[in-house]
């Protein structure tokens, strides 16, 4: 028998996508490694794949990350 519980993060309440399910779940259903999160809310949580493609366009095209020969290149502070 087992001493300690193996259980996902997450507290009910908290909206997430799980990638392996796709689907938006609250709380603590599925291993962190699995999803998206946490979201304020179902609504949130269900255009969680949206959202990422928008942040990973945004960060494609961030001159700061890439140079005009579309090298990358870390920003200059």
């Amino acid at each position: 028998m087992a001493l300690f519980k193996k259980r996902p993060t997450g507290k009910p309440g908290e909206w997430y996508y799980c990638l392996e399910h796709k689907k938006v779940e609250e709380g603590p259903e599925c291993p962190a490694k699995n999803r998206f999160g946490p979201y304020a809310s179902r609504e949130e949580a269900s255009h969680a794949m949206e959202t990422a493609r928008e942040r990973n366009l945004e960060w494609e095209t961030d001159p700061k990350w890439h140079d005009a020969a579309g090298k990358d290149q870390t920003p200059e502070d």
